[in-house]
């Protein structure tokens, strides 16, 4: 007869087994869904405000 055991008490196999059968089938991929960057866009970021050389 199988008593109830808390998951703390679990061994690890059991928590494996038991994770497993909670965790369900996702409906969608998430690896192929990736979101569009902005990095396509990039433009370099302005290093001084008024534009004067380091030799002044």
């Amino acid at each position: 007869m199988n008593e109830f055991v808390s998951v703390e008490k679990m061994s690890k196999k059991q928590k494996r087994e038991y994770y497993k059968q909670q965790r369900g089938v996702w409906n969608i991929s998430p690896v192929t869904r990736i979101a569009d960057t902005d990095k396509k866009h990039y433009t370099r970021k302005i290093k001084h405000k008024n534009g004067a050389s380091e030799n002044e």
